[in-house]
């Protein structure tokens, strides 16, 4: 079952953002028939990607749900239109939790996903 890399057997470390994909049963039984991926993943709370869908969630409040599109393209121009003068005055998004708050949650209760995935 283990793949072979030369001669030596290589276990696949996965870094992920905590998103409830791999708590899917389908998705528990391929990492238990696959047992050399090993699946870790951000804290809850404080992965770059909820900066992401924070920023999404932003354009989609001040350019996108208030507009009028006719076509993607006009879409597509909307949306780059807002990032530019975004740009103009950007300034860096804080996070409003501090350090020891975020590993806290790293050292939350393990679940059943906790263990058939080791994180």
């Amino acid at each position: 079952m283990d793949e072979v890399l030369g001669t030596r057997k290589v276990e696949l470390h996965v870094v992920c953002d905590n998103y409830a994909a791999h708590k899917h049963a389908a998705i528990k039984a391929w990492l238990a028939r696959n047992p050399r991926v090993r699946v870790h993943f951000t804290p809850i709370g404080c992965s770059w990607l909820n900066l992401v869908k924070c920023f999404f969630s932003i354009i989609t409040r001040q350019a996108i749900g208030r507009g009028t599109f006719t076509s993607v393209a006009d879409l597509t121009a909307g949306i780059e239109d807002y990032i530019d003068a975004w740009n103009e005055n950007a300034k860096p998004f804080a996070w409003t939790k501090t350090a020891d708050e975020l590993l806290a949650r790293i050292k939350t209760p393990k679940t059943k996903t906790t263990a058939l995935t080791d994180h």
